[in-house]
């Protein structure tokens, strides 16, 4: 038996240990990664350390936020070509700080004119492949930087583009997650032509820390540096990628690349609880997060608190609810007239509302309006008080598997979310726009800027947006404490394609956080709950003060992504 002195002492340390557990952190909620990034000057939040680092010598340089993000985006092409590059598309939304406004941009890709509906048929085929040449579109990306420099730019396009070249030429350290998608690709594309080249390191697939080069995107990056985006669309890169998809039986052609041109375009909004949402309308999915909000604003979602069974319910069946009208209207509205006035009203949501029962997962049908994969978000803020929510990717991962000659990059597979029925609005046409997935978001208060933000992920795109909207406007957290709280999923009950996945309501998948005893109740109200492995999206954010005049910065945990600012 121990000694008396012994025992206090040990009933002491295990008093002291309970005590002070609460004090184990200063600031943040527990599953908080750290505390925001407060600047004045600007703030750059990327998905990568390094273009982060580059975004902010850009700012220093006296560039505008737009110079910066397109710096940014230009390195990540290079450094994590799993998720991005300019074989793909583009979207953002701008804060001009001298005409108070916003402006958003539309940089996505058109189908090959020669790729008929008719082609598909003959082939027998019901879905568009996922690689190859048949799911390539025209990459918008390029063009949409140079749009934007044109609007809003400041330094010369060679300053910008420099530090994406001196990295490409030099190398860089891979990190863990990019060395991770990359080994991945390696094996779905290894037999693909020029992947090795491109893509490896003597024959090997990359690994974390090796030094990366890519002399072939330096080159590529110095003609768009020297000779502008016609380098790309009417020049030497567009001859190439031409020669190339001749080469590989494709349909993708040099009149398709110099007839592109991106679509300036007005983002539509919401008021959700006096804060202002803004997405961009279709072909991109992005109003269907206001769609939810609509939903949810009918509830008292603070008053059930965060990870209740309620708040996890209602969020689940706004989202079945907005998927349903997804998937039948979200399309290109050059083919198709889409009744978004009505999908985004607070009446049409009102009637969706009454749908939702308050204890049973539901099963539900596309409204009656009148009237992936990985990406890479990114967002810059500068002294001026202009701001950027940019969002690029490829499509499933890399892309295509379609990497032309000498250039360095990989064209994107963004055409296989058309679908090949006739007669729907995202059925496959040529020189049409496919529904996409990437969406940029902002939101004002008060005609202000108040959050420049985006969730990458595929489809989870407009959850994340939600929950993060969710976090901050109804369950009070700040913006690193909203993108680092533990996440909802649903899948299933119906694609962009129009297929159904699941006929009994879909999937819930809960990243680890969530109690049990929440569990157990939505498992009773009839949702299929689960885990997923990697699927819960990736964020960035900046947030202003206008008191006090500073920007907040946050950035992902779960990815290898960064808030810095100056």
């Amino acid at each position: 038996m121990l000694p008396l002195k012994k025992i206090l002492t040990l009933l002491l340390i295990v008093f002291l240990v309970q005590t002070l557990q609460a004090q184990d952190r200063i600031t943040g909620r527990d599953f908080a990664t750290r505390s925001e990034v407060i600047a004045q000057n600007g703030i750059a939040a990327t998905s990568h350390p390094l273009a982060t680092q580059v975004a902010l010598d850009i700012l220093k340089r006296g560039g505008s936020a737009i110079d910066a993000a397109i710096a940014a985006n230009a390195t990540l092409g290079l450094m994590e070509p799993t998720g991005s590059g300019i074989g793909g598309d583009l979207f953002a939304i701008v804060w001009d700080a001298k005409t108070q406004q916003l402006y958003g941009i539309n940089a996505s890709g058109r189908s090959p004119a020669s790729l008929t509906l008719e082609y598909f048929k003959e082939k027998g085929l019901k879905h568009i492949p996922a690689y190859g040449v048949l799911p390539v579109s025209v990459p918008g990306c390029v063009d949409g930087w140079f749009e934007l420099h044109k609007k809003f730019g400041k330094l010369p396009m060679k300053d910008i583009l420099n530090p994406a070249i001196e990295y490409a030429n030099n190398g860089f350290p891979v990190t863990e997650l990019i060395a991770y998608y990359l080994q991945r690709s390696f094996q779905a594309f290894k037999e693909y032509p020029n992947f090795l080249a491109t893509y490896s390191i003597n024959g090997n697939p990359v690994q974390k820390g090796d030094i990366f080069k890519n002399p072939a995107l330096a080159r590529t990056y110095q003609l768009l540096a020297d000779k502008g985006r016609d380098a790309f669309y009417k020049g030497e890169i567009a001859k190439t990628i031409d020669a190339f998809m001749k080469k590989q039986g494709g349909f993708l052609s040099y009149e398709d690349l110099a007839s592109h041109q991106s679509e300036w375009v007005q983002p539509v909004s919401t008021d959700y609880r006096g804060y202002q949402v803004w997405e961009l309308p279709p072909n991109g999915q992005g109003a269907v997060a206001l769609q939810m909000l609509n939903i949810l604003e009918q509830y008292d979602l603070k008053k059930y608190g965060f990870g209740s069974p309620e708040h996890i319910h209602y969020f689940v069946e706004a989202k079945k609810l907005a998927f349903e009208d997804r998937a039948k209207f979200y399309a290109d509205p050059t083919f198709n007239e889409i009744p978004l006035k009505t999908l985004i009203s607070k009446e049409y949501a009102k009637e969706r509302q009454k749908l939702i029962q308050d204890n049973r997962a539901g099963r539900y049908k596309t409204g009656d309006p009148k009237g992936a994969p990985e990406t890479i978000y990114l967002t810059v803020a500068d002294k001026e008080g202009n701001m950027i929510s940019l969002i690029q990717s490829n499509y499933r991962g890399m892309g295509s598997g379609m990497i032309p000659d000498g250039l360095g990059f990989m064209l994107q597979d963004r055409g296989e979310l058309f679908n090949l029925e006739e007669g729907h609005y995202n059925s496959y046409s040529p020189k049409k726009r496919p529904f996409h997935t990437i969406i940029p978001a902002f939101v004002t208060k008060d005609g202000k800027p108040f959050m420049s933000f985006g969730v990458m992920g595929g489809d989870f795109q407009p959850l994340g947006h939600v929950q993060i909207l969710m976090n901050i406007i109804d369950f009070g957290m700040n913006i690193q404490e909203a993108g680092d709280a533990p996440r909802i999923d649903h899948s299933g009950s119906t694609d962009p394609t129009g297929d159904a996945q699941d006929p009994q309501g879909g999937f819930l998948t809960l990243e680890s956080g969530y109690d049990y005893e929440t569990i157990r109740r939505l498992m009773q109200m009839g949702h299929k709950v689960g885990f997923g492995f990697g699927g819960y999206g990736g964020y960035q954010a900046i947030m202003y003060d206008p008191v006090k005049k500073v920007y907040y910065g946050a950035s992902e945990s779960r990815k290898d992504g960064m808030a810095a600012g100056y």
